[in-house]
Formats: C-alpha cells, sequence, structure tokens
C-alpha cells in the first residue's frame, strides 16, 4: 500500500514531467532519490514531521550532497559535488519535506529576468511567452505552475519577490540572518537572504518556520532562536499601525500597480503616507556594492574563464573589477546612513506598503519598457522597490493581488528587522478579505 509522502512525491513527479518541459522551471527531477526518501519516510513508526512527504524544490544555488551547485553557470558544470546539503535543504528534510528537484536560474543569481544564455528562458506559466523574474526563476515557476507547494530561493536584490510578483505567487524575504546561507552559493555576502516561494500563506510559514534558527556553519547567522511565524497567521492586526509608502515608492512604475497598492490598502486601514527619504539612492548605491562583491567572488574565474560567463553577466562584473575602492566606501557609508532613515521612518508604523515590482512580466527577449514616456531598461527597473528592503536587510513579503489583466499584482509588506511575523498578520488579512488568493 502506498503511503502519503509516497503519493505526494509521486504526484509532484508526474506533474513535473508533465508541464515543466513547457515552462523550463527545473534543471534537475531527482526522481529515484525523491521516490526512495518519501517510501523511507512512510516506513517511519510516527509520521509526525510537521512537513511529511510535502514535495519542494531548490534553487540551483543550493548545495546538494554528493551534486556539482551550477549556481545556474556552464563554469561551475564540472566543479565537485558538493560535500553536504545546504542548511536550508536539511532542516527542510529533518522536517519531512522531499526534495524533488533543483530549478534554474540567472547566472550565478546575477538577474532579474529568469533568461539565461546557457539554459535558455524560464517561462511564466500564465503565459510562456513572458518572463517568469529572477534570479530565483524555476523556483517561482514551479510553484506558480502547481509543480510544488513551495521552493527555495535566494534574495540578494529582489531575487525572491520579483519572480513571485511576475508568477503571482508569495514570495517571502525574511530579516537578515534569520535563515542560514551556509552550503548556498554566494553572490554578494553583505546582501545575500535565503527566502521561500509559495502557493499559499501557510506554506510560506511552514517553511520558513523549519530553515530558520541559528547555525555555527553561517557566521552571519543571528544567535538567537526565533518566534515561530505560523501563529502569526491567527493573530489580529490590533494595534499595528500600517501606511503606505510614499516618495521613490510612488513613483517610477505603470498605473496598474499603484491600483493594486491602493486596494491592500484600503483593505488594512492605511490611510496615510510615510515615506523613506533618500529611497531612490539606496538601488544604485546596492547595485554598486553588489557588483563589487559579486566581481571579487568571481575574480579568478573572471580573469580566467572570462569568455564562458553570460554577456551580460561578464560586462558588468568586468566594469565592477574596475570600481574605485573609495565608490564602494561612500556607497557603504550611505547604506549606514539609510538604514537610520528608514529606522526613522518606521518609529510611527508597523507595516508599509509598496508595489513589488514596476509592471508585470515583460515578453520575453524585451529589453525596454515604457513608463511615464519615459523608456526603461526591463533587467534595471525590475528591482526599483525591492532592492531598498535588501539593502538594510529588513523582512520583506510580495503577496498577489488580481487586477483586471491577465496577471495579479505584486503587492509588497516591509517591516523592521526580527518584526517578520507582522507581515503574515497583514496578508492574512488580506486573503481574509478576498484581496489576494490563497
Amino acid at each position: 500500500m502506498t503511503g502519503p509522502a509516497e503519493s505526494a512525491v509521486a504526484a509532484a513527479l508526474e506533474r513535473i514531467g508533465r508541464d515543466n518541459p513547457r515552462i523550463g522551471a527545473f534543471a534537475d527531477v531527482f526522481d529515484a532519490d525523491a521516490a526512495a526518501q518519501a517510501r523511507n519516510l512512510d516506513r517511519e513508526d510516527t509520521p509526525s514531521r510537521p512537513l511529511h512527504g510535502c514535495p519542494f524544490a531548490a534553487k540551483d544555488l543550493f548545495d546538494i550532497a554528493g551534486r556539482p551547485t551550477r549556481a545556474g553557470s556552464t563554469i561551475r558544470a564540472d566543479a565537485a559535488p558538493a560535500g553536504e546539503d545546504a542548511t536550508a535543504v536539511a532542516r527542510l528534510k529533518d522536517a519531512g519535506a522531499v526534495l524533488v528537484g533543483l530549478t534554474r536560474m540567472d547566472e550565478f543569481a546575477y538577474g532579474f529576468t529568469g533568461e539565461n544564455a546557457h539554459y535558455g528562458a524560464v517561462r511564466n506559466p500564465r503565459d510562456p511567452e513572458r518572463i517568469a523574474g529572477g534570479s530565483s526563476s524555476g523556483s517561482g515557476a514551479a510553484v506558480a505552475a502547481g509543480l510544488v507547494p513551495f521552493a527555495l530561493g535566494s534574495d540578494t536584490n529582489g531575487s525572491v519577490r520579483v519572480p513571485a510578483a511576475l508568477c503571482g505567487i508569495c514570495g517571502f524575504k525574511p530579516t537578515y540572518g534569520r535563515v542560514s546561507r551556509a552550503g548556498v552559493a554566494p553572490l554578494a555576502w553583505s546582501f545575500d537572504h535565503v527566502g521561500v516561494l509559495a502557493a499559499t500563506l501557510e506554506d510560506t510559514a511552514a517553511a520558513l518556520d523549519a530553515i530558520q534558527g541559528p547555525d555555527a556553519r553561517d557566521p552571519s547567522a543571528s544567535p538567537d532562536e526565533p518566534e515561530a511565524l505560523s501563529p502569526h497567521l491567527g493573530a489580529p492586526l490590533d494595534g499595528l499601525r500600517i501606511a503606505v509608502a510614499g516618495g521613490h515608492f510612488a513613483t517610477g512604475g505603470l498605473p496598474e500597480v499603484f491600483a493594486a497598492v491602493r486596494r491592500a490598502a484600503e483593505c488594512l486601514g492605511a490611510d496615510r503616507e510615510v515615506e523613506i527619504p533618500d529611497s531612490d539612492r539606496a538601488g544604485p548605491a546596492a547595485l554598486l556594492i553588489t557588483s563589487a562583491e559579486a566581481a571579487t567572488l568571481h575574480f579568478d574565474e573572471i580573469r580566467t574563464r572570462n569568455a564562458e560567463f553570460d554577456r551580460f553577466t561578464r560586462a558588468r562584473w568586468v566594469a565592477a573589477t574596475m570600481i574605485p575602492h573609495a565608490w564602494v566606501a561612500r556607497a557603504q557609508q550611505f547604506r549606514r546612513r539609510y538604514r537610520g532613515i528608514a529606522r526613522a521612518a518606521f518609529e510611527n508604523v508597523d507595516i508599509l506598503i509598496t508595489p513589488t515590482t514596476p509592471f508585470p512580466p515583460t515578453k520575453i527577449g524585451q529589453s525596454q519598457i515604457e513608463i511615464g514616456g519615459e523608456t526603461l531598461p526591463v533587467r534595471g527597473t525590475l528591482g526599483r522597490f525591492t532592492a531598498p528592503f535588501s539593502f538594510i536587510g529588513w523582512p520583506a513579503l510580495s503577496v498577489p493581488v488580481p487586477g483586471d489583466g491577465p496577471f495579479p499584482t505584486g503587492v509588497q509588506l516591509v517591516a523592521a528587522p526580527g518584526k517578520d511575523g507582522y507581515l503574515l498578520r497583514a496578508a492574512a488579512k488580506l486573503r481574509e478579505e478576498g484581496v489576494i488568493g490563497p
């Protein structure tokens, strides 16, 4: 007789086999390993693990014991196999979840569209002619297509929230240090977060509860044991002060993204606007530091295997190797100042509402978009509203708000560090009132 874990995993593998060729979400599928893990779970005397038999996927940036971590690049295709699983993967397995495969991504997690020069574009399940967002593109597409209930991603300047918004699902970037990054190939060490993309708020919270907490393998992980997030889904909003972000976060997007923000604000009783000054400088400063850190990490590969890079990645990282140190230092000084500015803005607010992306998914291969009479680059504009909060390591959750068009619009909820649970409370209220889906 087939047990519950084996049945759930077999169904997920069948869906992947049927639907993945259309969207290209998976880089690898672990049919035999996943089936074996599920059988072993069902043989346990007491299947009481919180995620017993739940299939999940991980971005091809996470170490999986015995397999090379390619990070979306052909340069890493011949890398030595990882000696152990990334901490987040190991913790999900300990909770009873079953890894069914690795998902595709922008090369080395440096991109927002999911168009990989080596492996092709990940396609949006709602319209395969459009992008799924990046860099956790495969994870977003896999969840949106119903192949798995949740998937792991990484978020440096928005790489969990952008694909969540464009694919119409939930995407949670926790407070910096809440989730270990051990065993995750880095892009920029002072920005990288491990996050979760999921179909429902319950799956989002359950996955985060399983992976969060201190880890001796990651010196950047917080030493404090965080509170469970799942109970916040049933907690009231009483006393929480909620506002709409003004200034930078109220410009530079298409009308429908601001309409979605207004819908969420009305539901949550957010009748005032709060501005975080200098937010227009946070994105450029984040890009400068991200590029400098990434170029430092990949300097040997840039020098010895230059021709093997995606030309988009190569051009920017070669340029980044020549950034004057004084520029990076000034950007870091501004980073410290901006953190203080944001903290001051949050003295009278607990949750801030912004758009997640400035526009819905564009066509694959489309490089520019017109907003307010101005022609802007798609890649360089998608992180306009997400990068400022990775810049300072604050928690942010993207939720899908349906509109008149074929694509839901991502609305971003932001809280102060350590207040991750507030975001789930607000999202649960939006769902209760029918503003967002499951």
